[in-house]
């Protein structure tokens, strides 16, 4: 069944994907960064950009920007001085002095973090400092030929399978959080994260940590700053990304919250063991064949 490509992008270079978009007319210029966009794929050749911004999440009937369109480069959040407002709801204590932006701070045994605030002393000392993380979210499958269709102003024949990659945030993004949280934890500082308010959303709704919105309090070690999509009033038919929500909460409650789930009943486990049952086999059969591999630091008589 024929789909159109725009169901599917939600933005190019910044503005609703439309058939016939020609984004090399402006070399590829991302206009958040006021450069060449970065992203690519390995389907285009010669290092030719990939400049898609976000994508929709539900594929057909009535949309909503604020649920429905979201974020896959971190680039987008650039349209709003994220940074500002890290400043505004972030910071503890009396306003920076000389705030101070470091970007791509890294470090052996703690990676990096996209920027730090640093407010400065007259001596170019460090004093009080907050981190901040972007994160978009990657997507599985691929939307690349509905970027294609896009282009050369066509339908696709059929509607590509993709998904967004949530067990990426937590395997990788929510891992990192709180091992960087735990370090700020002993550095008297938090790190903030800013992400797409869709992602917020699934963690929170599977992750049942401590919240507040006291992100200023000493017990607060990360804070998450969500955006999302809304319909840009100062350009019809095109959208901008929107403070939502700002929470903090502990590396501690974040890691409890996701390694140490309730458990299933055994009841329940017994009853998927039996349902594999029907494919069992007998144990010593299969050491009689010599198809058990030996465990670590043993050896099965008569093999080598």
């Amino acid at each position: 069944m024929p789909c159109n490509p725009e169901t599917i992008i939600g933005e190019v270079l910044g503005r609703r994907a439309v058939k016939g978009v020609k984004p090399s007319t402006s070399n590829y210029e991302c206009p958040f960064i006021k450069s060449r966009c970065p992203k690519r794929s390995t389907n285009l050749p010669n290092n030719e950009p990939y400049p898609v911004c976000s994508i929709w999440r539900k594929p057909e009937g009535e949309r909503d920007p604020k649920k429905d369109l979201i974020f896959v480069c971190p680039k987008r959040f650039y349209a709003v001085d994220f940074l500002k407002e890290v400043i505004k709801h972030c910071w503890s204590g009396a306003a920076p002095k000389n705030p101070r932006v470091a970007p791509e701070v890294k470090m052996k045994g703690f990676g990096n973090v996209d920027f730090v605030i640093a407010d400065v002393k007259e001596n170019g000392e460090v004093d009080q400092f907050l981190s901040v993380e972007l994160q978009a979210v990657d997507i599985t499958g691929s939307v690349f030929k509905a970027y294609e269709a896009l282009r050369k102003k066509t339908d696709l024949e059929k509607r590509p399978t993709y998904n967004l990659n949530w067990d990426n945030v937590y395997k990788r993004y929510i891992t990192q959080l709180i091992r960087k949280g735990y370090f700020h934890h002993h550095w008297k500082s938090k790190v903030v994260a800013v992400i797409p308010d869709q992602v917020y959303r699934h963690i929170t709704a599977t992750a049942d940590f401590i919240r507040t919105t006291d992100v200023k309090s000493s017990q607060v070690n990360i804070i998450f700053m969500t955006y999302r999509l809304e319909n840009d009033p100062s350009r019809p038919g095109q959208y901008c990304p929107k403070l939502v929500t700002v929470e903090g909460t502990s590396h501690s409650s974040l890691q409890n919250a996701t390694m140490y789930k309730e458990a299933p009943t055994k009841d329940s486990f017994c009853a998927q063991i039996k349902k594999s049952l029907i494919r069992a086999v007998n144990l010593s059969e299969l050491i009689d064949e010599g198809e058990v591999p030996p465990m670590e630091g043993q050896s099965i008589e008569g093999k080598e």
